[in-house]
């Protein structure tokens, strides 16, 4: 699992990279060429970023971390994944042969979340049906809680990143207080460094609290749909199996 993040998250810093370097080239290609001297001080989105500092290369580790994060849910979190329909089948044959210990012993072999639920629900189908399903409540709960802390790091990097922009932005801001306080008679250009590093820290760390505060709210509502519909799934596999087998006793 943490070689698949570091893949994602290289491939994602490469990507970003490609794209800087293009989004540079075609910022100072864009600068109209009649403009004449004043074409020689408009900076490229990579010179602007440039100024922004220690905070900025924060921001940017930041922003490749929450995307690789991102990357990783969206390839695991699905109905697929979590739900391994085959897994549900076979426990289900299992159940309605009888066989429940073996059923069990499949579903701890499993690491999805149905398997969880069902080998929490079997764990106490001795009790009946009505324990049975409080067994898998209670494993439910779990098990959303630990999906729930997964993608919640999505929310923190959503609320880091304006953190570090209003960082970059004090910086920036005493930068600018420093050439007030070392010149007699300062430029507006003295100062631009300190405002560049102020607007464009500000203006990445608000990018990235709009995106991936965006993305967790995404992946929590999809996360929470689909547990609830394995959930229903697996209670209708315990109902069916144990009603079959109350039937075949009393029979």
């Amino acid at each position: 699992m943490l070689r698949k993040v570091m893949h994602c998250i290289l491939a994602v810093g490469t990507v970003v990279l490609v794209v800087g370097v293009t989004a540079s080239l075609l910022a100072q290609e864009a600068v109209p060429a009649e403009a004449g001297e004043a074409s020689g001080h408009g900076k490229s989105w990579f010179e602007l970023f440039k100024t922004t500092g220690i905070v900025g290369i924060l921001l940017l580790a930041c922003s490749m971390i929450g995307t690789g994060l991102l990357i990783q849910f969206l390839v695991t979190i699905n109905e697929g994944k979590l739900g391994n329909p085959e897994l549900l089948t076979e426990v289900e044959n299992l159940l309605a042969d009888g066989n429940a210990e073996e059923a069990f012993s499949l579903a701890e072999a499993d690491r999805s979340y149905a398997a969880k639920l069902v080998a929490g629900a079997i764990g106490r189908s001795s009790g009946g049906y009505e324990e049975a399903r409080k067994g898998l409540e209670e494993t439910a709960m779990v098990e959303s809680f630990r999906l729930n802390a997964k993608i919640s790091l999505l929310s923190l990097i959503g609320n880091i990143g304006p953190l570090l922009g209003l960082l970059g932005t004090v910086t920036g801001m005493i930068s600018s207080f420093q050439v007030i306080e070392t010149m007699k008679a300062p430029t507006p250009g003295d100062l631009a460094k300190g405002v560049y590093e102020s607007l464009v820290n500000t203006t990445i760390g608000l990018f990235i609290a709009i995106i991936f505060l965006s993305a967790y709210f995404f992946m929590k509502n999809k996360l929470s749909d689909i547990t609830l519909r394995i959930q229903n799934q697996v209670s209708d596999v315990l109902a069916r199996t144990m009603a079959a087998s109350s039937e075949g006793a009393a029979q």
